[in-house]
């Protein structure tokens, strides 16, 4: 081995800058939502309460169909 090939082969390193912003640890831990709690449709399987709707609302639904006129209205659309 020659001695001109020895220094160009030899590693080099730099060194970075660190990416924190701050001193502090906590800002380097993940967010709480993040990932796939990110999502609100998913944060929707975390709710605690069931909804209930205000009785105005419940007031004005109406009646419920009865299972006859549910099998026509599902023939109905199918047929489209």
């Amino acid at each position: 081995m020659s001695s001109g090939t020895n220094g160009q082969s030899e590693q080099r390193f730099n060194i970075l800058p660190h990416p924190a912003k701050t001193n502090n640890p906590a800002d380097l831990d993940p967010t709480q939502w993040s990932g796939l709690a990110d999502n609100p449709a998913v944060r929707a399987h975390h709710a605690r309460d069931p909804y209930v709707p205000a009785q105005e609302l419940v007031n004005n639904l109406g009646a419920p169909l009865s299972r006859e006129e549910l099998r026509r209205r599902t023939e109905e659309l199918n047929r489209k």
